[in-house]
C-alpha cells in the first residue's frame, strides 16, 4: 500500500467523527457534499476512497480542513509567514519561497522562474493550481491553449489539465502560486523538474 493509500484510508475515522462534531447526520451531511448516504458510509467506513474535490466539500461542510480530514495535525499552529524566515529552495533551475504555513490542505509559494527553464515539462497531477504574476511575463500553456500573462495577472485552473510554465522574457518571471495538497505536509516536496509533478 502506498502512503497516498494509507493517508486516504486513515481518512475514514476523521469523516465520521467531524460529522458528528458538526452535528450533521448522514443523510444531511451527505445531501450537502452531492453524495448519497450509501456512498458516504462507504467512505466512512474505509470501503470508498474520497477524491480531492470530496474531500474539500466535506472539510467545507464540517467547518474544518483537509488537512483535519486527512488526520494531521500542524506543528506550528502560527499562521503568519515571516519575510525574514522564509528559506530559498532550488529546483531545476527555478526558486522557491515557502510562502504560506506549513500543515494546511494547500501550499503556497513565491516561485522565481529563469529564461529557458524547465519551459518545456508538462505537468498533470490532481489538485487545484493559482498563480498571480508578480514581475516579467509568464508562458502558461494549459492543454492546447497558449496564454502569456503580464504583471497583475492571474489563473485558476484544474491540475489535471496538462499545463506548462515557463518565463517569457530575458529577466525571468516571478510569482505567486498556491496548489492543493494531498501529501502529507510532513512529506519532502518534490520541486524537482520530473514529468507530472509540481513546479
Amino acid at each position: 500500500m502506498s502512503s497516498s493509500e494509507a493517508e486516504l484510508n486513515a481518512v475514514a475515522p476523521q469523516l465520521r467523527s467531524l460529522r458528528r462534531r458538526a452535528g450533521l447526520t448522514l443523510e444531511a451531511a451527505a445531501h450537502s457534499a452531492g453524495l448519497s448516504p450509501a456512498h458516504l458510509s462507504r467512505l466512512e467506513t474505509g470501503r470508498r476512497q474520497p477524491s480531492l474535490p470530496m474531500l474539500l466539500a466535506l472539510a467545507r461542510i464540517y467547518g474544518t480542513t483537509v488537512s483535519e480530514l486527512l488526520g494531521e495535525t500542524v506543528a506550528d499552529p502560527d499562521a503568519i509567514v515571516r519575510a525574514a524566515d522564509m528559506e530559498p529552495t532550488g529546483a531545476g533551475g527555478w526558486t522557491y519561497w515557502q510562502a504560506g504555513a506549513p500543515g494546511g490542505g494547500m501550499q503556497a509559494l513565491r516561485v522565481r522562474v529563469p529564461y529557458g527553464s524547465q519551459g518545456d515539462i508538462v505537468r498533470v497531477h490532481p489538485g487545484e493550481e493559482w498563480l498571480y504574476v508578480l514581475k516579467g511575463r509568464l508562458g502558461l500553456r494549459l492543454g492546447d491553449t497558449a496564454h502569456v500573462l503580464a504583471p497583475g495577472d492571474s489563473a485558476h485552473f484544474d491540475s489535471l489539465t496538462p499545463h506548462r510554465l515557463a518565463a517569457e522574457d530575458q529577466d525571468g518571471v516571478e510569482l505567486l502560486f498556491v496548489h492543493t495538497l494531498l501529501q502529507s505536509p510532513t512529506a519532502a516536496l518534490c520541486l524537482g523538474p520530473i514529468t507530472g509533478e509540481l513546479p
